[in-house]
């Protein structure tokens, strides 16, 4: 919670709609979960007045993975219905070595001081990302540990604005997501 609202604030005071999910434990029941979100999100976009058109998902450290996983395998491989793959994910303090060629673009701020996630393994995980094609941006702060959240008072301060204009970046492309 002392990530996903945060966010969610700051992003809606941007302009954004954004929701955050409060999530059972376990990678699979963590994906199950924010798969059926997005479902109900998009079966309800009318009535709760979004555009799910280009849509990104963002998480820090256990939620990250949670949103690359969703990402790179789809709602419906998680028990939901079949809905559009995110434009951009955006992944903040978290270690994950996977990815393929189906993976959406992808935004990640690490900090260099970081006893939980090494922030080598997503460095690598976006090298080989690029190498297949796709969008990536990497930022690392040195001195950060893990949870430095929207960065205020640090040197990864205005990260969150970067990551906003990755995630536009993806939608004036004129790539699928649109």
């Amino acid at each position: 919670m002392q990530d996903s609202f945060p966010h969610a604030l700051e992003l809606s005071k941007q302009g954004y709609n954004a929701f955050a999910l409060i999530y059972r434990p376990g990678a699979q029941t963590a994906c199950e979960d924010l798969s059926r979100a997005i479902q109900f999100i998009f079966e309800h976009a009318e009535e709760l007045q979004v555009n799910t058109d280009g849509y990104s998902l963002w998480g820090g450290s256990a939620g990250a993975r949670m949103a690359a996983w969703v990402g790179s395998y789809g709602t419906a491989a998680f028990g939901a219905g079949d809905f559009p793959l995110p434009a951009a994910v955006i992944m903040q303090y978290t270690g994950l070595s996977e990815y393929s060629e189906g993976d959406p673009a992808t935004f990640v701020a690490v900090g260099e001081n970081d006893g939980i996630a090494n922030w080598r393994v997503m460095k690598q995980r976006l090298d080989g990302m690029s190498a297949l094609g796709i969008d990536t941006e990497f930022h690392s702060y040195p001195g950060l540990g893990h949870g430095f959240g929207l960065g205020t008072g640090t040197v990864a301060e205005g990260w969150v604005d970067e990551a906003i204009a990755f995630w536009q970046r993806q939608l004036s492309d004129g790539d699928s997501h649109e």
